[in-house]
Formats: structure tokens, C-alpha cells, sequence
């Protein structure tokens, strides 16, 4: 299933990237986020986080109560126009799930836009692109609860 989104900050690339990239931004994207555990990598230009997260209705009885979710974002170099790209990966340790996708980012809108895009797959017969419809509200909104933490971050 292909999952396309995008969001608008109001500041310059470099500093969003900065943002993107600080430990205790994502900290706090993790905390928003629910997740009843959590852990937070960054070494430079990556970015990894687990967190233990309750599961979508349609797959609790599959899986149990809560997944771990990892994600691994590495960042490439900024472009001479202060624009960047990331490989993003979302995992599910002992699922057959997961995301494989990219960030673009980019000046525009009030400073900055991010756009997300990718495909997450479910690789279960005959169930799996029902498991990937329930599954894409989970991936938009812990984009969405990037994005508001982003917000609340910036204008601080």
C-alpha cells in the first residue's frame, strides 16, 4: 500500500534538518507518540527509534496487545540548495511488516515541507492488504505527531 503525505514548517531547511535530527525532538516525538517504552539513536545524519506501541484492532489478535516498531532514518548530504533526502525503514522484529520509503526535504510553504512517501507491505496470504489498510492510520499518524511536535519545537 502506497503511503503519501506531506507538512509544512515554518523555518529554513537546515534548521528543520537540525530538528529532525535532535535526540531530544525525537525523545518527545516518542513520548507523544504513546509509545509505552521507547529508545532513541542518533550518530549524525541517522536516526533510529523503537518504540513499543499498542496494536491496530485488525491485527490484536494476530500479534498481541502491543508491536515494537523501529524505524531507521539515514539522511543524505544537503544539496547545494539546502534540500535533503532520507531512506526511511519501518520494521516490526517478528512481523511480516514493513515500510520502505523516503523524506524530501525541502524549502517551501512558510519554510520548509517534508514529504514521506513510500510503501508498506504486509506479507500475510490472503489477509495482508486488509492488515495494510489497518495499518497505514498507525504509519500517518506517527507522522502527524511529527509534525506537531516539529511545530510545538520550532516555535519554542
Amino acid at each position: 500500500m502506497n503511503i503519501d503525505t506531506r507538512a509544512e514548517f515554518a523555518a529554513a531547511p537546515d534548521k528543520v534538518f537540525a530538528m529532525l535530527t535532535d535526540k531530544a525532538f525525537q525523545e518527545q516525538v516518542c513520548q507523544r507518540s504513546h509509545a509505552s517504552k521507547h529508545d532513541v539513536i542518533v550518530d549524525g545524519n541517522k536516526v533510529k527509534t523503537s518504540r513499543d506501541m499498542p496494536s491496530p484492532d485488525a491485527a490484536r489478535a494476530f500479534v498481541g496487545a502491543t508491536l515494537t516498531v523501529v524505524e531507521n532514518v539515514v539522511w543524505a548530504d544537503a544539496a547545494d540548495n539546502g534540500s535533503r533526502t532520507a531512506v526511511v525503514t519501518l520494521s516490526v522484529p517478528g512481523q511480516p511488516v514493513s515500510f520502505n520509503g523516503k523524506y524530501e526535504l525541502a524549502a517551501g510553504g512558510p519554510g520548509s515541507t517534508l514529504s514521506f512517501a513510500g510503501e508498506l507491505k504486509v506479507n500475510v496470504p490472503l489477509l495482508g492488504k486488509k492488515l495494510e489498510q489497518a495499518a497505514a492510520p498507525a504509519v500517518l499518524a506517527g507522522f502527524t505527531t511529527q509534525e506537531k511536535v516539529a511545530t510545538d519545537w520550532l516555535t519554542n
